[in-house]
């Protein structure tokens, strides 16, 4: 199989997984989105979960991708951007999250499944840790923030958001917005003129500082 065979049917894959979801799609549906015949895609691939297993792969390359190119020097700007990213930055996110998530619940039952899903989660929360601890180092942000304690509620809560938006039509901006909020009001460094007029203490699922 060329490469450009190869990458033709894996963008044609998700194509058809948007279209018509995990548990409709099938082989012919993936070939007719090719441009191909169904036994071309069956000369390269077994069966439909041979061919998702690749699909998978191929997306966790683009997944690291994305990871690396968030922009922003400050680590609170990298955290805004890489959160903003993850959160609305797909122009196809509802189909493409909707195929996505019945994906994920053949996971408990499918160990090769599980095993991808879960490269995209260390390493989403693995960059969300680094960038918490650059943070941390650098001021910009408070020093009782544990990033392992944090990239955890973080990478939950955009799971969170992303099958809410699936299962209910929530609209992932505002979650994006309050997102936002919790960072600059509750991660940034005490001491601010909000939390002095308030006397309040921010929560930071947090580690002692003595």
């Amino acid at each position: 199989m060329t490469e450009d065979t190869a990458t033709d049917i894996l963008h044609a894959t998700h194509d058809a997984l948007c279209t018509h979801g995990y548990a409709e799609v099938t082989m012919q549906d993936i070939a007719d989105e090719a441009g191909l015949c169904k036994a071309s895609i069956h000369y390269h691939y077994d069966g439909k979960h041979e061919l998702l297993l690749a699909y998978l792969d191929h997306l966790y390359e683009r997944f690291e991708d994305r990871l690396t190119g968030i922009g922003g020097d400050a680590p609170e700007a990298r955290l805004h951007a890489l959160l903003d990213a993850f959160v609305t930055g797909r122009e196809d996110a509802p189909a493409f999250r909707t195929a996505l998530l019945e994906i994920k619940a053949q996971s408990p039952y499918d160990s090769a499944f599980r095993d991808r899903l879960e490269r995209f989660d260390e390493a989403f929360s693995a960059e969300l840790r680094s960038i918490l601890e650059d943070g941390v180092e650098s001021g910009a942000f408070r020093e009782d923030v544990d990033p392992d304690a944090i990239a955890s509620f973080l990478t939950t809560f955009v799971n969170g958001v992303q099958t809410r938006q699936v299962g209910v039509g929530h609209p992932p901006e505002a979650s994006a917005a309050a997102l936002r909020t919790y960072i600059d009001e509750t991660l940034r460094p005490s001491g601010s003129a909000d939390e002095v007029e308030s006397g309040t203490e921010p929560i930071t699922t947090g580690r002692s500082t003595e």
